[in-house]
């Protein structure tokens, strides 16, 4: 790994302001399951891909401020520990919909003030949702 100065030597920085989307890697040919799992079940919408990215494959989805890109890659593994975590209302629903829809569930030990489990998309990527215990 390179070297990493310290931060006192950088005084003028970058903010970070959120995360705009998250990039996960399918394999090819897997839009229609990609939609049936990230529209059909989640509730996700799909949106186009700008007429450049189009041809590479895959497909986008958001759901009010969350957008999920899926990427074609040739050489495909799935994500099975690297994921995101999505803050949800609702998880206990979203637990039944997704059970109701034969999607496996795995629960976890909850986090300070927070509900969560983690399942896959029909890929293989985990995937965590996760809801503020109030």
């Amino acid at each position: 790994m390179g070297h990493m100065s310290e931060p006192s030597q950088h005084p003028e920085r970058a903010q970070f302001l959120e995360i705009d989307h998250v990039q996960l890697a399918m394999p090819a040919a897997g839009e229609a399951l990609a939609e049936r799992f990230y529209r059909d079940i989640l509730g996700f919408t799909r949106v186009p891909k700008p007429d450049h990215l189009e041809r590479r494959g895959g497909c986008w989805f958001r759901f009010a401020n969350v957008h999920v890109h899926l990427g074609v890659d040739e050489q495909f593994a799935p994500a099975r520990k690297a994921h995101p975590a999505f803050l949800v209302s609702g998880l206990d629903t979203l637990r039944r919909r997704l059970e109701a829809s034969g999607v496996g569930i795995v629960r976890d030990t909850d986090l300070a003030g927070y509900r969560r489990f983690y399942t896959s998309d029909p890929f293989g990527n985990r995937l965590e949702f996760m809801e503020r215990i109030r």
